[in-house]
Formats: structure tokens, C-alpha cells, sequence
């Protein structure tokens, strides 16, 4: 259930992202949507990534042993930008893991730029056809469109997470200015 509620955040933000672009009366098919959705979810994390000082990068506004620092929430979604790109290609996912290396400001904002650079041909080669078809994911097949959607509604979630980072460090997170 709660991954219904970030799907409909995701969403949201991909109306409004796309909705600014649409003439009137035009018709905008779920390859468009997603196309637009992934390119401001991508734009803001990485606005985001580019504003956190990189002192603050260990930053964490919450004393809980399990919150993640600034960093780890950004090389979170680069992680998940090349899983759930590598399913919607049918190839293996990189084996390398931004979050679980060294955490500083230079290295998570590379990781995160080569996770969109990954990601882009997907996002650009999108049909309204290849949306529809299905790619292994697990032990079953998901339709292409319904990993992206995933994947819009997890970047949606770690930038979420990160202008509370941003703003307990009197920043305005992208999108806010």
C-alpha cells in the first residue's frame, strides 16, 4: 500500500513536470509521460546532489542508527536508477554500488550522473509499444512502463527525502526557488 502512495507522488510530480510542456489540446501517451516524469525526478535529485555542501554530505537530521546520511539517500537512488534501468534493458545491473562505497560529495554526484546516463537511453527509446512489453524482474515478467513508473516513484521518494536534508541546512531544494 505505501508503494501505491509513492507511485501516486511520482506521478503527480510527472503531471506537473509534463503538464507545463503540453500545448493545449495535445495528447501526451504514457512513453511521453514517463519520458518527462524521468527527466525532472533525474534533474532534481541531481540539483539536489549539486547543492549539499560536501561537509554536509555525513549529514543526517535524525539521531536514529538507521537514517541514512545525505549522501547514501542520493547514491540510494543512483543505485536504483541502474537496477531498475538494467531490468527495463534486460541486461545485468552494474556491479558496482554508489552506496556502498566511499560516501563523498565527488564520487555520489559522479555515481549518481553515470546512474542517469544509464537510464537515458531507456527513457529515450520509449514507445507506447515498448512501454507495454514485458522484461524478466524476479522470477516473473512486469511490463517496461510499470518498472519505470517504479523507478519515477523511487526518485521521487530519495528527493523527498533529501530536501529535508537540505532544508535542516537553510537550503531551498530545487524545485521550491
Amino acid at each position: 500500500m505505501r508503494r501505491v502512495g509513492w507511485l501516486m507522488a511520482a506521478l503527480a510530480a510527472g503531471v506537473s513536470i509534463v503538464s507545463a510542456q503540453i500545448p493545449a489540446g495535445a495528447q501526451v501517451g504514457l512513453a511521453r509521460y514517463l519520458q518527462g516524469g524521468y527527466r525532472g525526478s533525474a534533474l532534481s535529485l541531481q540539483e539536489a546532489a549539486q547543492m549539499m555542501p560536501a561537509a554536509d554530505y555525513a549529514f543526517k537530521p535524525s539521531t536514529m542508527a538507521e537514517a541514512r546520511t545525505f549522501a547514501a539517500v542520493i547514491a540510494h537512488a543512483a543505485d536504483g536508477m541502474f537496477g531498475e534501468c538494467a531490468v527495463a534493458r534486460g541486461v545485468s545491473p552494474p556491479a558496482v554500488s554508489i552506496e556502498k562505497g566511499e560516501l563523498t560529495k565527488a564520487r555520489v554526484v559522479q555515481g549518481l550522473a553515470d546512474a542517469v546516463e544509464f537510464c537515458n537511453p531507456v527513457f529515450a527509446a520509449l514507445t507506447e509499444a515498448s512501454a507495454a512489453e514485458f522484461v524478466r524482474k524476479g522470477a516473473g515478467e512486469v511490463a517496461r512502463g510499470a518498472v519505470l513508473v517504479g523507478l519515477i516513484a523511487h526518485n521521487a521518494e530519495m528527493f523527498g527525502i533529501s530536501t529535508v536534508y537540505l532544508r535542516a541546512k537553510n537550503l531551498v531544494p530545487p524545485g521550491s526557488r
